[in-house]
């Protein structure tokens, strides 16, 4: 089976209302850029006549629609619209916060006055100051060519239709298929403006588009669901309904008659989508929360080894239209791309202000989390695709469902529920279920044989295929 990574549709197919010239920012919004300035200036301004020595305030606005439809009747449609106004107040190093979704004037005092109120009453914290003002995003250094709006001016009614499409094409494929979860749409998008008193101003709006199916194979005793999806920022990059639809039920007909298997220790490859986890389980480990806590199994790892040489992860948050692309952090920082891990070594931490502080470091832009992600190996060759890794792996398992976040990020103990294919000699043999797959993530991470060139992008994080050496299987 091959992923529909990259497969698209005519545009009329999917976004028949989608504007063919680029629709201005506030499209779909009932608050423009301008209004949310003059909220967060307010707020700020009322903090300091209340006599606050920083402050800092973010607005914001999200709106979309969700429809969802099951043996191609309509089961579900939401809209939603939300708006926010957030207020953090510093008194020296007390520090406030508060937050209301009414814009009236008399509001926002409140919201302040809480804030303000908090601050007076909470311990003092030396780290829990603004941003300092040399790491602050200053206007004329924020991209803004990163492409992260595209409006999809869909109607429920479309919206079912495309979800009825996608269910319909996975019913279609094989009559083993006669039942469904069902399929689904969504249109999302989202703007906000921030500022704060050490000098930070910028906003910009975005949005995330999907369709889905979660088909099922089979019947009595010997069911099986799987699904497929395609998210992108602009819908006319989706993925057709009837590719989505096809390689969903492609997934669930490959896992009938799956068996268990007996208790062994033997190589594991990671189907791509689920090697993302294994960079996300990275990510947490030195990421500053845990790391000035420590409570992390990778802790001190600056400078040293965790991977093996061939590997490196790669960090961008100037990709266009990518899910982890920003030209500033939560904060307001400066973001830049970097090498986070260079031939196996670690080469930095994912840290914000508060959490650089706290360990004596200086912030790494990744204020609310990491940007886009790649794990790339030095070893990988154009065809190291999904077949060429069983070859390589020769007898083992392929990992293509995990259950369970059976993951202890302080000692680093790894035990979830897995599902997949049993492969011998470079062939997949049939499919396996209800095993756990167990290990400790830091000998999993250095004990990474290979990555395949089968790279798929799960949120911010892009990694192919994944080889651990071995780790141990409970099965019957």
């Amino acid at each position: 089976m091959k992923k529909p990574n990259s497969a698209r549709r005519p545009a009329s197919s999917i976004a028949p209302s989608k504007p063919t010239s680029p629709a201005p920012a506030e499209s779909g919004f009932a608050y423009s850029k301008g209004f949310f300035e003059d909220l967060v200036d307010s707020a700020m301004a009322h903090a300091k006549k209340l006599g606050a020595t920083d402050s800092a305030a973010h607005a914001s606005e999200g709106c979309g629609l969700s429809v969802s439809v099951r043996k191609g009747e309509l089961e579900n449609v939401e809209r939603n619209r939300d708006k926010s106004l957030g207020i953090t107040v510093h008194i020296g190093q007390r520090r406030g916060n508060a937050s209301t979704s009414d814009f009236s004037q008399k509001a926002i005092e409140q919201t302040v006055q809480a804030a303000f109120d908090i601050a007076r009453f909470t311990a003092e914290d030396p780290f829990a100051a603004l941003p300092d003002e040399a790491d602050i995003a200053k206007p004329s250094e924020q991209r803004e060519d990163l492409e992260l709006f595209f409006p999809w001016a869909i109607n429920s009614e479309q919206a079912a239709q495309l979800a009825i499409r996608t269910e319909a094409a996975a019913l279609s494929l094989d009559k083993r298929i006669a039942n469904s979860e069902g399929g689904s749409v969504s249109a999302q998008q989202s703007h906000f403006f921030s500022a704060h008193t050490h000098g930070f101003r910028g906003g910009y709006a975005s949005s995330r588009h999907s369709i889905s199916v979660s088909p099922i194979a089979g019947k009595g005793s010997d069911m099986q669901r799987d699904y497929w999806y395609s998210s992108e920022r602009d819908a006319l990059e989706l993925a057709s309904p009837e590719v989505v639809g096809r390689y969903a039920a492609e997934r669930a007909l490959s896992r009938l008659k799956a068996r268990k298997i007996a208790t062994t220790e033997c190589p594991v490859l990671f189907e791509s989508p689920m090697s993302a986890g294994l960079l996300g389980g990275f990510v947490q480990a030195v990421s500053g929360g845990a790391l000035y806590r420590k409570s992390s199994f990778l802790l001190d790892c600056l400078g040293k080894p965790v991977f093996p040489k061939h590997i490196d992860i790669l960090e961008d948050p100037f990709v266009k239209r990518g899910k982890g692309s920003s030209p500033f952090d939560d904060e307001g920082v400066r973001v830049q791309a970097r090498s986070v891990v260079e031939a196996g070594v670690v080469q930095g931490y994912f840290l914000g202000s508060y959490s650089a502080r706290k360990l004596g470091m200086k912030t790494t832009g990744n204020a609310g989390g990491s940007h886009n992600l790649t794990l790339v190996s030095r070893r990988t060759r154009p065809g190291d695709d999904l077949d060429a890794m069983l070859r390589r792996m020769g007898t083992g398992l392929l990992v293509t469902e995990l259950m369970g976040s059976g993951v202890n990020y302080v000692t680093g103990d790894y035990s979830r529920g897995a599902a997949g294919f049993w492969v011998e000699n470079g062939r997949i043999a049939y499919p396996v279920h209800e095993i756990t797959i167990a290990g400790n993530m830091k000998t999993m991470l250095r004990n990474i044989e290979a990555v395949g060139s089968d790279a798929y992008s799960y949120g911010s994080k892009t990694v192919g295929s994944v080889l651990i050496r071995k780790m141990k299987i409970a099965g019957s």
